[in-house]
């Protein structure tokens, strides 16, 4: 059982008690008569095939309160595309599959990029905007949730709780941040723990207290992949289509919304999906990618705020965030021996020293080039430069799955 401490300026739901889920399920599915409610799953064909998927595919197989399924589709052929509908068979809902690596969603692809409206290169930013847009163009639902489809650890309540807030017309907000522990043995998600919040907080000490810093600090896992909100916020924001993903959807929640209608939600005892390498000597992938992009996106969305950046500045900040880091690395320390777990102090140092150089890395990309790779447009742009694009849409999803 979790505490019920309220921290930061978003409100906190936490997991109290034992939770009688047949209730929860049966309040979601009265509520989806007013708000129906639509789930994305952006999947790679191989985590089709992973064993996480047919727990999950087992599960949604019963779940009442869901209007539609939309699976977007990357890296699949064509013999892969088939052998997705025939996995995703198995559900009872009306669901769909988007293929991005079909020719239909590849004419559309560069139908965007001619008209100065790109959606970016293969990944999971443009997986879930493109399935946006379809929510969107068929106008069916008005929630959208969306989690990844490698969570070893999928059950009911996590589902189930991610919908509730926004599902619930009740409790008046629009978008709701999963969060959750990661704990095998030992402790992982590391770049939550030793990057993200020791350099909100090396920022915070240097420049002082920013609303956006303290938005961004108030989000227990501000890198976990679940969440949910209204359709119209898909139709007005704007997203990256790197690793910073998640950092950069949380900004234009920031901007769109009220910090009285944004929540996170405890939706796991414990999460457990697919780990990457550290890769400390290859910054072009593993978390090591991950974390310059995290950065920069941290960067530039503080520049728009009006925050000066200098060379001065990022080197105080490589130093700021090496101590504050540290000292955090302490706290997870002790955490972990007063609870029984493996803690290694070498690997979590490297982790450390390597997202220094992450961050100095950042910082130079991001004083070479302030404005970096456009965001994906957001729909009503989209709309607005070609009045069609959700008829062609719709029509090309609906022939790949005749």
């Amino acid at each position: 059982m979790g505490d019920f401490y309220q921290l930061g300026v978003i409100s906190t739901f936490h997991r109290l008690g034992k939770i009688d889920i047949d209730k929860l399920e049966s309040q979601l599915k009265k509520f989806s008569r007013v708000r129906p409610i639509a789930l994305v799953l952006p999947a790679l064909f191989t985590d089709l095939e992973g064993e996480a998927m047919k727990t999950i595919l087992n599960i949604l197989k019963d779940v009442k309160y869901l209007n539609e399924i939309i699976v977007t589709l990357g890296r699949a052929d064509e013999s892969q595309f088939k052998r997705a509908r025939e996995i995703i068979s198995v559900l009872p809902h009306d669901v769909k599959i988007i293929w991005n690596d079909g020719q239909r969603l590849q004419k559309l692809y560069a139908l965007l990029k001619e008209n100065d409206l790109d959606a970016g290169g293969d990944g999971k930013g443009r997986s879930a905007w493109i399935s946006y847009g379809y929510i969107l163009a068929e106008g069916k639902s008005d929630v959208i949730v969306l989690h990844d489809c490698d969570i070893v650890t999928y059950d009911r309540q996590l589902l189930a709780r991610l919908c509730y807030p926004v599902a619930n017309p009740n409790l008046d907000y629009e978008f709701c941040k999963g969060y959750y522990a990661r704990i095998t043995d030992r402790m992982h998600g590391r770049v939550t723990r030793l990057l993200v919040t020791p350099l909100i907080r090396s920022m915070t000490k240097i420049m002082g207290t920013h609303p956006m810093l303290s938005y961004f600090d108030s989000f227990r896992y501000s890198l976990s992949g679940e969440f949910a909100m209204f359709t119209d916020m898909a139709r007005i924001n704007r997203i990256p289509g790197d690793w910073g993903l998640e950092i950069g959807v949380l900004a234009e929640v920031y901007r769109n919304s009220s910090s009285k209608r944004i929540c996170q939600v405890d939706i796991s005892d414990n999460y457990e999906h697919r780990h990457q390498p550290l890769s400390a000597e290859n910054a072009s992938t593993g978390l090591m990618k991950m974390a310059i992009d995290i950065s920069k996106t941290f960067f530039r969305n503080l520049a728009t705020e009006g925050v000066t950046f200098s060379d001065g500045l990022f080197k105080s900040l490589r130093v700021t965030y090496l101590r504050t880091a540290q000292d955090m690395m302490k706290r997870y320390h002790d955490d972990a021996m007063i609870n029984g777990l493996f803690f290694d102090r070498h690997s979590e140092e490297l982790a450390i020293s390597s997202f220094a150089q992450a961050i100095k890395t950042a910082g130079e990309q991001f004083m070479e080039d302030p404005l970096g790779a456009s965001l994906i447009p957001n729909w009503n742009r989209v709309t607005s430069a070609i009045p069609e694009f959700f008829d062609m849409l719709i029509e090309a999803v609906n022939e790949d799955n005749k």
